[in-house]
């Protein structure tokens, strides 16, 4: 049927306004479409080529090299050895299991190791799979390469004490990152989420962990779709962790630790005008190189397990009753109180009784007429009861804080302990009691709530023969920067009563009735003066001292007397003081001086003492001592290589 003029106008019409409306509509799209493409290439152009380069661009941590620990002299004690180490990168590896068993007929592997690596789905992340490799088996995987898809031999840096034992309880040890390590900080430091690296565990390494550690360089590199690193394209260099040197001298800290090593013992040597630390023996020991990639279970056990606790750090972490190590404290107090003169005498018949008790003298027939010197010479507890007694316990706690018990010194070592000083507020505030007065005896000689450790004893001893405050130091100098001494001042005691108490602890070690006399040393111009103490463990019944104390021998070694010593060299002109504990040695002046006086003539003769140094009848017994003792040879210091 024909359409009429009227229409195919209409239609025509239809069709036009139609085209007219789908024209406008992909103009408009057109439109958007081409802002968009404006606005991503030329406005958003910056933002997608910074995201493309990210794409093809990462950015690599470069680990620090750990800084150098050293001892006084320049020796090494803690650096970074080379370690050779086999990796693997599951991208490359293709069948991963086919792999590992392969590379297990040329090394051996740990089946963890092997685990680990089997459980991380992480294709681009090296996993190690044996570590602390010889050589020579390096060697064999590099030439086996092809036949090892994913396998690589590296070479890194691995901390290793080369001293062993001798510093493991003032250097401490380092060890993997664990995720407890990560949990425990808010924003962790990039570094420890790199596997395998180390931290500090205990000691030193991880009390200066922020400079030890340094800080990680960068390095740009392209890589593939795939991931795998193509080229490198930039580098910043890391910043390497700061070398210390210690005040410790090696060959004194070896001898110490020699010396001690048959006991479970402890002895601090420092210098008594600069408050170096010389020495910190704390035996028995152990080899920190044991926990650097991770200890095994049976080793780990076998030290927790050791009665002798060689993982327990016994010269700032044990806390013992100095006994009549105390003594000069109690009497300096009470002469400087004014409550005795210094030649007014106590008697002692054996015991002093008190609050409807005895409290009993160590000699039980006692020592008669004793003045402050010759109360210390021969350690009479009697007098120390009477002094204390009339003086009371918190003007007796006020002179031993200023002697530097029951303080935590600032020593960067793990589990600093600050030791207890006993008085009326202490009691109050630690146990809400008010103070019994028979207390005060007790603390007089050592014994009852007061505690401290070697260090600290050595600190009270340091300052005994000096007249200072002189305060401990074991960092040396930073990056061969001396650390600054503190200035020691003077303490608050006559020197006249310092001079005493000095007198006296002369008379411990020289005097025909001292109790340390066959401890001697008889070398002229190094006399020592020292005092001896010996502290219970356990209670003495009255039924027991009305038959005889039992003899330390004959208990049980855990049941035994603690030994203690301190002392100082030489008399005239002190340069270093010594505290020495024995656990269970029995008495001070059989377990605690023969070794203190050993150590402190060593510190003294910088070497092995000549056997001269030693009272005739004891020379040949020295001898022998010292050629059974298997102590390393002075070393020399390597030369240092300079920062850039």
């Amino acid at each position: 049927m024909r359409r009429t003029p009227k229409e195919s106008d209409e239609a025509s019409g239809l069709v036009t306004r139609r085209s007219v409306v789908l024209g406008g509509i992909q103009l408009a799209f057109v439109g958007i479409l081409g802002m968009r493409m404006r606005q991503m290439q030329v406005i958003e152009a910056d933002s997608y080529r910074l995201l493309a380069e990210e794409n093809r661009i990462n950015v690599h941590l470069i680990p620090p090299s750990r800084g150098i620990i050293y001892d006084r002299y320049g020796v090494v004690i803690a650096e970074n050895a080379q370690n050779y180490r086999v990796v693997i990168q599951r991208e490359q590896a293709g069948d991963v299991e086919a792999v590992i068993a392969k590379l297990r007929r040329l090394v051996e592997l740990e089946d963890r190791d092997v685990e680990k690596a089997l459980e991380n789905r992480n294709s681009f992340v090296p996993i190690t799979l044996a570590d602390q490799l010889a050589w020579e088996d390096i060697a064999e995987v590099a030439l086996n390469a092809p036949a090892l898809p994913g396998i690589t031999p590296e070479v890194g840096l691995s901390r290793h004490y080369p001293l062993g034992a001798d510093f493991a309880h003032i250097v401490g040890y380092v060890g993997p990152v664990s995720q407890r390590d990560l949990d425990k900080q808010e924003d962790p430091d990039p570094l420890l989420k790199i596997p395998e690296f180390q931290i500090g565990r205990i000691g030193i390494e991880t009390k200066l962990e922020g400079g030890l550690r340094g800080r990680a360089g960068t390095k740009q590199v392209e890589v593939n779709a795939a991931g795998r690193v193509m080229r490198e394209l930039s580098r910043v260099e890391f910043t390497p962790g700061d070398d210390l040197q210690l005040t410790i001298d090696h060959g004194l800290q070896n001898y110490a630790q020699t010396r001690l090593a048959d006991e479970s013992a402890g002895s601090v040597v420092i210098d008594v005008e600069t408050g170096d630390l010389l020495a910190m023996a704390s035996a028995p020991s152990f080899d920190p190189n044991l926990f650097v990639k991770g200890i095994s279970s049976k080793n780990y056990n076998g030290l927790r397990d050791d009665i002798y606790k060689p993982l327990f750090n016994k010269t700032v972490q044990g806390q013992y009753p100095p006994g009549s190590t105390f003594k000069m404290m109690t009497g300096l107090a009470a002469l400087r109180g004014g409550v005795i003169g210094e030649k007014e005498t106590v008697f002692c018949r054996g015991f002093m009784p008190f609050g409807g008790r005895r409290f009993h003298c160590w000699k039980r027939g006692g020592h008669g007429s004793m003045d402050f010197n010759n109360a210390i010479t021969q350690s009479c507890d009697v007098y120390f009861y009477e002094v204390a007694n009339r003086l009371g316990v918190d003007k007796l706690a006020e002179l031993c804080h200023e002697f530097g018990l029951g303080q935590r010194h600032d020593v960067p070592v793990s589990a600093v302990r600050p030791g207890i000083v006993p008085s009326t507020k202490w009691k109050a505030q630690v146990r809400g009691e008010r103070w019994n007065p028979g207390e005060t005896l007790n603390t007089a000689i050592g014994q009852g709530d007061v505690l401290a450790s070697p260090l600290q004893l050595a600190v009270m001893t340091a300052r005994l023969a000096s007249g200072k405050a002189v305060v401990p130091r074991l960092v040396k100098s930073v990056n061969g920067a001396e650390v600054p001494l503190e200035a020691a001042r003077a303490l608050d005691v006559p020197a006249h009563l310092m001079e005493l108490a000095r007198k006296a602890m002369h008379n411990v070690s020289n005097g025909s009735r001292g109790t340390a006399r066959r401890a001697r040393i008889v070398a002229e111009g190094f006399e020592m003066a020292g005092k001896t103490g010996t502290s219970q463990v356990r209670n003495i019944t009255t039924a027991e001292r009305a038959r005889g104390v039992t003899r330390n021998e004959q208990l049980p070694w855990n049941r035994r007397d603690h030994g203690l010593f301190v002392a100082f060299a030489p008399y005239d002109k002190p340069k270093y003081a010594i505290a020495t504990i024995v656990e269970h040695g029995g008495g001070g002046s059989t377990a605690a001086a023969p070794p203190s006086r050993d150590i402190l003539l060593y510190a003294l003769y910088g070497d092995v003492p000549p056997l001269e140094a030693y009272p005739k009848e004891q020379r040949e017994r020295i001898k022998v001592q010292h050629e059974e003792m298997q102590l390393r040879p002075r070393l020399q210091p390597e030369p240092k290589a300079t920062r850039a």
